[in-house]
Formats: structure tokens, sequence, C-alpha cells
């Protein structure tokens, strides 16, 4: 019964918000903030009149909550965690539709670079000292890196549709912090159009899809950061119009070690288990959806400018931009074919 109530209450939220949002006036932008996945999100909305953006909120939330509780690596009780802890091989274990939605667009992510993003890379992330257990005062020998491979590869996991996942070698375990503020922007933008709306843009921790345009019309401008550690958070290196698509970046000028004056990126090769030594400095990807393009902007990366753009150019509804430094330290950017033509 309980279930019932929670279920007609948000069928009348529902009804309320649509009304509201369907009445007349002037086109006009809500906005509203706030914190999830470690992170911060934010959610304009356009709407005929002013609206309580509040029951839209709580919805959000609600939404966000549950996205967390299965996909965050800090919440012991997840369901990300649970499965990291099971040991059984050649045995199924049920999932949720949300994880095994990002499991299924993580394996294409990771068919479709050829390795270059896998969600099991996180043994060398701690090895190279980005993950839980803290930073490294000495690059780990070849030999450990190489044991370290050995607990990496998504191919060890075996995805049923049927809501089950088996694990084929018992010590793999996932991160998909790389896609899952993705996945929350996205799954924002289906709830946001099941309560009526048509135009909105959701960012979480600089993931962004946009729908429909802005109240004047004009389609939505997303900004790409400098690339450089010392530039303002708020440093735009170039703007680029977003309508009824999104747009992930992923940079490693903030996230970096240094160990005998050399620079390792946080960023791993999980082909290789070395951090990228391929001077690219930041890749945006624009998508359909958000999910593809996170996974996307961290697995070109890897990837490199040559295989990157061409990996961009193959793919219909992909477009992108990849940005190097040179040897001088000057920054160099590359295009795909569709990227280029956008102003």
């Amino acid at each position: 019964m309980r279930h019932r109530h929670r279920i007609a209450t948000l069928w009348c939220l529902n009804i309320l918000i649509f009304l509201l949002f369907s009445s007349c006036g002037s086109p006009t932008e809500h906005r509203f903030q706030g914190r999830t996945m470690g992170t911060t999100y934010l959610i304009k909305v356009v709407a005929k009149r002013s609206i309580d953006m509040a029951p839209v909120k709580i919805q959000v939330d609600q939404r966000l909550e549950e996205i967390n509780q299965s996909m965050s690596t800090y919440r012991p009780d997840s369901e990300i965690n649970r499965f990291n802890a099971y040991r059984q091989v050649d045995q199924v274990f049920e999932v949720s539709s949300d994880f095994l939605r990002v499991m299924l667009s993580a394996r294409q992510i990771h068919q479709i670079t050829g390795g270059a993003w896998d969600g099991t890379v996180d043994p060398l992330v701690n090895l190279w000292g980005f993950g839980k257990r803290g930073t490294i005062d000495k690059a780990p020998a070849a030999k450990i890196v190489t044991t370290a491979l050995e607990k990496v590869g998504f191919d060890h996991i075996q995805l049923l549709e049927t809501g089950y996942l088996v694990k084929k070698r018992a010590e793999i375990t996932v991160d998909l912090a790389s896609i899952a503020k993705g996945y929350g922007v996205d799954q924002v933008a289906v709830l946001l159009r099941g309560l009526g709306f048509k135009s909105f843009l959701v960012e979480i921790g600089g993931e962004v899809y946009a729908a429909g345009r802005r109240p004047n019309g004009t389609p939505w401008r997303v900004g790409i950061n400098i690339p450089r550690a010392e530039a303002a958070v708020d440093a735009v290196y170039r703007s680029v119009p977003l309508e009824n698509s999104a747009m992930a970046t992923s940079g490693d000028y903030r996230n970096f070690i240094r160990i005998a004056d050399k620079t390792y990126s946080h960023i791993i090769d999980p082909r290789t288990g070395y951090p990228l030594q391929n001077a690219v400095v930041s890749v945006s990807v624009i998508a359909d959806n958000c999910t593809l393009a996170d996974g996307l902007a961290t697995g070109i990366m890897v990837m490199g400018p040559q295989h990157g753009i061409a990996l961009l150019d193959r793919l219909r509804g992909v477009e992108g931009m990849i940005i190097a430094r040179r040897a001088d330290g000057s920054l160099q950017h590359h295009l795909s074919a569709g990227m280029a033509e956008k102003n």
C-alpha cells in the first residue's frame, strides 16, 4: 500500500507540474542546483511562466540518489561494491536495471575503443597512486604493473540482458566513475521529458545534456575549459552549440602526480598498465547521450589524436575535439569533421 501511495503521489505531482508548465506566458529560464556523486549539478528548465521548481528538484534528487546508491564505490552497501566483493566465478549476480544499462554501455565503449576504455582498470589506478589507497612516492616496478594488469579486463565479465552479471575471474572489479555522471545526466533528462519539459539543460560535474533551445530561441552553448592547471575553472577554450545532444570532457591537466621530476597522468592505459604519455590533455565528445560521450572522452584520451579522430569520424552522430600539448608547451587542437563545422 505504501508503494501504491508513493506512485499515486508522484503521478499527481507530475500532473501538477505539467499543468503549470503548459500554462500561458513568456518562456522563462528556471534553474536549481544541488550535490551528487561527489560533485555539483545544475539544471536549467524553460517553462512558460514562473513555477515552483521545488517538486521537480525533489524528483531529480531522488533519481540521482538511486543511481548513486547503485554505482558509488564510496558507499559500503552500494550495488557496485557488493558486486566487487562477489568472488563466485561463473555464477550469476543479479543487478538492477540502472546497473545493467550502464554495464551494457560500458561494454559498448570498451569494444569501440579497442579496450582503451576499461571499467575494470581500478587496480592500476590504485597502483599509480590515484585511487583510495593514496599517493605514491615511487613509480611501481614493471613486474608489479604486469601483476596488476592480470586483474584488469572488461571481457572477464559476462553480461546477461535478463538482469545478471557473471564474473569469469574472481578478482575482477569495476569502477564506473568515468560514465556514471554521464548516465546520471541522461536519466535526469529522461525524468524532465517525462514531466513535459521540452527545453532544458542538465549538467553534472561538467557533463552536459541540452534539449531544445533557450528562452530566446537560440541553442544552448557549452564551454570547453582551457586545459591548463593554472587556468581559471571558468576560462573557456571554445564554446559549442548543443541541441538535443550531450557533451562530456575528460582531462588530465588538474589531476596528476610528480615523481622524481616526472609527471604522471591520472588516466591509465588499461592495455599497457602505464599512465598516458601521448601529450593529450583534454578530449571533449558530443553524442546523442551523455553516457556514451563520457566514456568516449576518456577512451579517446588513451587512444591519442590520430586514432581518436579516426574513431570520431567513423561513429555516426558523434563529434569531438582533442587538445594536445606541443613540445614547447603550447596547445594544439584536433577536430572531427563535424566538430569543425560547429561555431
